[in-house]
């Protein structure tokens, strides 16, 4: 007994080097998303400018949004893979700070912010810039890494392919959430609105919901799904496609209010930006698909 003991923890002692290097290499990719996938608000002006008039209580309210989705985000695919909560929270926490820091520096280094800058100017930039860094972070091990001796057990497992519909949808969300945050600070979304009428609307709706089906199930791209020869061809659309683009609709209406691109636009008007901002939304909900 006490033999076998001692070979399990020669066995621990062995690969704790290697999760602890694992966990390094993963935080390396994630710097690397973190600035991949942000340096295109790092470099718009609007962002900057939210940073000082955005309402705090909406600032609050997005970071509060921001961080459970980095814990199921970071279950899904964090910097190693986690067996437990705690371990998902911890990569949420170190995804953010990441962020922070990431967007900090290159706010600093692009003079933006600077020493005369009053501390509820830098702190609200930096704090919103830090949320899309956050999620660039975790993407950056899907999108950055190699396969891993983990992704090939999973793949002999089968662990990989079972994924759950709230799981789905929740993959959706983020995905609809990061394009949103990139474009809805712009004054083209309200352009557009108002160049639009209720036809052009229903049109790129339509268009949206195609494209969303297609990229999933009909483009055969990498990482696309496919129906069991059993399966009618309107159920996918049905359970995944159409509640997908309602998922993009909200994750548009809430990316415009919170950067107050709705409060001085009428009924008609609001609805318009929400659908052109959605179009955009469902593309990424549907990569995310695709991605994640």
């Amino acid at each position: 007994m006490a033999a076998v003991d001692g070979q399990q923890r020669d066995n621990t002692d062995r690969h704790e080097p290697d999760r602890v290097n694992r966990f390094l290499i993963g935080i390396a990719r994630g710097v690397a998303g973190a600035l991949l996938f942000s340096i295109p608000m790092l470099m718009t002006m609007e962002m900057w400018f939210l940073g000082f008039y955005m309402e705090r209580e909406r600032l609050f309210l997005l970071l509060a949004l921001n961080f459970p989705l980095l814990i199921g985000l970071s279950h899904r695919i964090g910097f190693e893979h986690t067996a437990t909560w705690r371990e998902s929270t911890r990569d949420a926490i170190v995804a953010y700070g990441m962020g922070v820091a990431a967007s900090a520096l290159i706010l600093v280094l692009f003079g933006v912010i600077t020493l005369d800058m009053a501390p509820r100017e830098w702190v609200g930039m930096v704090a919103l810039q830090a949320v899309p860094a956050s999620i660039g972070a975790l993407l950056g091990r899907s999108q950055l890494s190699m396969r891993d001796e983990d992704d090939e057990e999973e793949d002999k497992t089968g662990d990989a392919v079972e994924t759950s519909y709230a799981t789905e949808l929740f993959m959706m969300a983020v995905g609809a959430l990061f394009l949103s945050l990139n474009l809805a600070p712009t004054e083209e979304m309200i352009l557009l609105a108002h160049k639009m009428t209720a036809w052009h609307a229903l049109g790129l709706l339509s268009l949206s919901i195609f494209l969303m089906h297609g990229f999933v199930y009909a483009l055969a791209f990498r990482g696309g799904h496919s129906l069991q020869e059993d399966t009618p061809g309107w159920h996918a659309f049905v359970r995944f496609t159409l509640p997908g683009y309602v998922v993009a609709l909200v994750v548009s209406l809430y990316a415009l209010w919170t950067f107050g691109r709705l409060d001085d636009l009428g009924s008609a008007q609001a609805i318009l930006a929400v659908v052109v901002l959605s179009f955009p939304a469902a593309i990424g909900a549907a990569a995310a698909r695709l991605i994640l």
